[in-house]
C-alpha cells in the first residue's frame, strides 16, 4: 500500500517580508514533493499564502475592514499561488489540482464524503491535490482557526499515516525559541506529556495561527493514530529527509495505536461544527467512560440545548457541565426533547457515531 501523507506549508514559509512569494523556497519544496511523488508517496499539499501573495498585487484606494481586505487579497492571491504551483509541478511532469474548502464543507457527512472522493480520484490519477481555505467566502463563523486545523481534518479524512506541518522554526520549544536556554521537544507522547504551559502564543505576521494551534491540532491527530511532525520548512531537503527517517531536528508526536473508523474520525474532528448540546446524568456518563461500547440513550439524557436536525453534530455534556464527547444525533432537537428520560427508545446518539474524549 502506498504511503499517504499531508504536508502543510505555512504562509511564513512562502512569503518574503515584503509579502511577495518566495519562489525559490516554493521551488525547493515542490522539488521535494515531486521526489516523494515519484517514489510512490501520495502527497496532499495544504498550502497557505494566498492572502500574503495577494497583498503585493494591488494598492487599495481606501482602508478596508479586516474581512473585506482578506476577501480581496485572497481572491487575487489564490490565482497567483496556484498558477505558480502549477508551473513548478509542470516542470516536474506532474499535474496538480486545486481544492478550496470552507469549514462548512466538513460539517456535514455528505460534503465530507464528496471532498474525500474528489481527493481520492485525484490521487488515483497521480494528481497532487493542493488544498487551501476559501478565504474569499470563509468569514467569521465559517473560518478555520488556520490551515493547521484544515491539515488535521484532511489527514484524518484521507486516512493518512503522517502529517508534516512546516513552520519557520524547528518545532516546539520549552520556552521562547530565540532564547538559547530553550530546548526543543523532539518527541511528545500525548498520553504522558503535557507541555501546553511551555508553548509561545505569538503568531506570525502573515499567518493566523501560532504554535498553540499547531500543538492542539497535532494532539488531536495523534490521538487518531496519525504521526505528526512539526519541522522547519526553510531547512534544505526537509521533507525527503523526514520521510527517509533521517534524524532531523523537529518535534514528533507519537501516534496512538488505536484504529478508528472514517466516520469516527469525522466526528472526532467536528468539534467546531456542533449545532447543540445533549446533557446526560452521572449514570450515562459512567457508562460512556467505561470500557464497553455504549450509545447515548434517552433514559440517560437530562436536557437538550440548541436547535438541530437529525444527523447534525452535537456536544455531549456530563452532569458537572463538562464536555466529554461529540456525536451525530439521530433526532432533531424537538424530537429529542420529547423522549428525554424514556426507556425503550432508539439511541439519541448511536455508538458508531460517537466520539468520547478520554
Amino acid at each position: 500500500m502506498k504511503e499517504r501523507i499531508v504536508v502543510k506549508i505555512g504562509s511564513q514559509i512562502l512569503a518574503r517580508k515584503d509579502g511577495t512569494l518566495d519562489v525559490t523556497r516554493m521551488s525547493a519544496l515542490v522539488d521535494q514533493i515531486a521526489e516523494l511523488h515519484k517514489n510512490n508517496v501520495e502527497v496532499i499539499l495544504v498550502s497557505s499564502g494566498a492572502v500574503a501573495s495577494g497583498k503585493s498585487e494591488i494598492k487599495v484606494k481606501a482602508k478596508l475592514d479586516t474581512i473585506s481586505a482578506r476577501q480581496l487579497y485572497s481572491s487575487i492571491g489564490q490565482v497567483k499561488l496556484i498558477n505558480r504551483y502549477s508551473d513548478l509541478f509542470h516542470q516536474q511532469n506532474i499535474i496538480c489540482g486545486q481544492i478550496l474548502a470552507t469549514k462548512e464543507d466538513f460539517s456535514t457527512r455528505r460534503h465530507y464524503l464528496n471532498q474525500r472522493n474528489c481527493m481520492t480520484v485525484m490521487l488515483d490519477n497521480k494528481v497532487i491535490p493542493i488544498v487551501n481555505e476559501n478565504d474569499a467566502i470563509s468569514v467569521t463563523g465559517l473560518m478555520f482557526t488556520d490551515n493547521d486545523e484544515m491539515s488535521g481534518l484532511v489527514a484524518a479524512m484521507m486516512g493518512c499515516k503522517k502529517l508534516i506541518i512546516l513552520s519557520n522554526i524547528d518545532g516546539i520549544y520549552s520556552g521562547d525559541p530565540s532564547n538559547p536556554e530553550s530546548n526543543i521537544f523532539r518527541q511528545i507522547d500525548i498520553k504522558k506529556d503535557n507541555i501546553e504551559s511551555c508553548i509561545q502564543s505569538s503568531k506570525s505576521s502573515t499567518g493566523r495561527g501560532g504554535m498553540t494551534t499547531k500543538y492542539n491540532i497535532a494532539r488531536k491527530a495523534a490521538e487518531e493514530g496519525i504521526e505528526v511532525i512539526i519541522a522547519n520548512g526553510r531547512r534544505d531537503n526537509i521533507l525527503v529527509d523526514l520521510i527517509k527517517g533521517k534524524d532531523v531536528i523537529s518535534t514528533r508526536f507519537t501516534p496512538s495505536g488505536k484504529g478508528t473508523t472514517s466516520v469516527k474520525k469525522w466526528i472526532a474532528h467536528s468539534d467546531g461544527f456542533t449545532k447543540g448540546e445533549v446533557h446526560i446524568n452521572k449514570g450515562a456518563k459512567d457508562a460512556l467512560l467505561g470500557d464497553k461500547a455504549v450509545s447515548v440513550l434517552p433514559i440517560g439524557v437530562t436536557k437538550i440545548i440548541g436547535n438541530f436536525e437529525s444527523d447534525d453534530v452535537v456536544r455531549i455534556i456530563d452532569d458537572t457541565g463538562k464536555q466529554i464527547g461529540i456525536g451525530r444525533t439521530a433526532y432533531s432537537s424537538e424530537k429529542a426533547k420529547e423522549i428525554i428520560g424514556k426507556s425503550n427508545k432508539k439511541a439519541i446518539i448511536h455508538y458508531d457515531y460517537l466520539y468520547i474524549e478520554k
